[in-house]
């Protein structure tokens, strides 16, 4: 029998006999016949280089091209910047390493990813549980939240007054536990140590202050208010000079700005740097609604220094941009500054200061009164007032305390706390 000199014709006819294919002549081992499976055809280089299909060494396919290789540099940059924002140490060198691994690995499978993230992103085994909550809510669709922390247990002995000195001890301990976050709260932040501030900061980046609602002049649809005739004639001839129903309209709301006013001088040394974490925090809440100063010898605004996503990359910016660090305080001078520039009209002024002014103690009063007329309202916080028997006996504070609606605490987690709820609305 003469042998057909096109393979593909004897392949057919082997499939049609139902048979296999006979070698060909040049000494081919035998196949089944019929289509070729997917692992046996190849893929053509044409389609290879157009990002479709390819395979890696281990004869794995990937996903290429260019435009997913920068989609996923852009999320990977992503994820590591939040990473840095809860406190793990995910740097460009890190963040570089992270992205070789995911060349070498399938970056569409989430296991992978998420291995590859923590061997090359965790520094140490503190980082291990920031990086399971970033990750699950980063590419779980999960907002993140704040981890519990460990429960310290603490073993007290008590004794009722009707018992006996020796049935005392033979009662079971009460056992009471509270969480190093609960601790932290009340803890004065000028006694902590580095390890207890930075916790405290990693606290501040994820805090979230609501903001108190003001009315707008512009309009929007409503479900009642206003009859909008214009909305309704356009929906009436949309429906052929039928009337379906009228078309209302109302204010809108919108966030009512906040001005903050940080102390930098040397008597607020220990607070500074904690409150200026706190306008960090209020301005990336409400980029729009916010304005950070600084007060010293002269008034600095910091808003655009503080809108860095990065606590650390926006406090560099801060300590750059500030020339009066541990100097004076002159607050009438600055306020005068401040009202000046029209900054406080229907705000909420928030003044961080303990007080002690350098200045013109009456420029300060008159000063502090024309700006209860103008703000909206007005909050002082003083870190001192957190100690016990506190008296605000400094004559700048005497002198601004009778325009003041607010008089708070600023030493702690919880007197910032109480702060964000009061510029939600909240009323001391």
């Amino acid at each position: 029998m003469t042998e057909d000199p096109d393979p593909r014709l004897r392949e057919a006819r082997a499939s049609e006999a139902g048979g296999v294919v006979p070698p060909s002549s040049d000494g081919n081992e035998q196949r089944p016949a019929g289509r070729d499976s997917e692992e046996q055809r190849p893929v053509s280089p044409d389609r290879e280089e157009s990002g479709r299909i390819k395979r890696d060494p281990g004869g794995r396919h990937r996903v290429g091209g260019d435009r997913v290789e920068r989609d996923l540099v852009a999320v990977m940059t992503g994820f590591a910047r939040t990473l840095r924002a809860a406190g793990v140490p995910a740097d460009h060198e890190r963040t570089q390493g992270l992205l070789r691994a995911l060349s070498h690995l399938d970056a569409a499978v989430p296991r992978e990813v998420y291995w590859a993230g923590r061997f090359t992103l965790c520094a140490s085994a503190d980082d291990l549980p920031r990086y399971d909550r970033v990750f699950q809510a980063y590419f779980g669709g999960m907002r993140a939240g704040r981890a519990r922390p460990a429960a310290i247990t603490v073993t007290r002995h008590v004794a009722a007054l009707s018992d006996a000195p020796g049935e005392a001890r033979d009662r079971p301990a009460r056992v009471a536990s509270a969480s190093p976050a609960e601790v932290l709260r009340n803890r004065d932040v000028a006694r902590m140590t580095a390890a207890e501030l930075a916790e405290v900061r990693r606290l501040l980046a994820l805090l979230r202050a609501g903001r108190e609602r003001r009315g707008s002049r512009r309009f929007g649809p409503s479900h009642r208010g206003r009859l909008d005739s214009r909305a309704t004639i356009r929906e009436t001839l949309r429906r052929g000079g039928e009337t379906a129903r009228l078309r209302y309209r109302a204010h809108r709301t919108r966030p009512r700005r906040v001005v903050l006013l940080v102390d930098v001088s040397g008597s607020m040394t220990p607070y500074a740097d904690t409150l200026l974490r706190l306008g960090h925090a209020l301005v990336r809440s409400e980029p729009r609604a916010t304005e950070v100063f600084s007060v010293g010898t002269r008034l600095t605004r910091l808003t655009a220094e503080l809108r860095h996503r990065d606590p650390s990359t926006a406090m560099d910016a801060v300590s750059s941009a500030i020339p009066d660090w541990s100097g004076g305080t002159r607050l009438g001078e600055e306020l005068r500054a401040l009202l000046a520039l029209n900054d406080a009209a229907g705000a909420v002024v928030v003044i961080a200061s303990d007080g002690w002014e350098r200045g013109d103690v009456s420029l300060l009063g008159a000063q502090m009164a024309r700006l209860s007329r103008t703000a909206h309202r007005v909050i002082w916080v003083n870190p001192h007032k957190g100690q016990e028997g506190y008296q605000p006996l400094t004559a700048g504070m005497r002198a601004a305390l009778p325009y003041v609606d607010d008089f708070v605490a600023g030493h702690s987690l919880a007197a910032f706390e109480e702060l964000a709820g009061l510029l939600g609305g909240a009323h001391a």
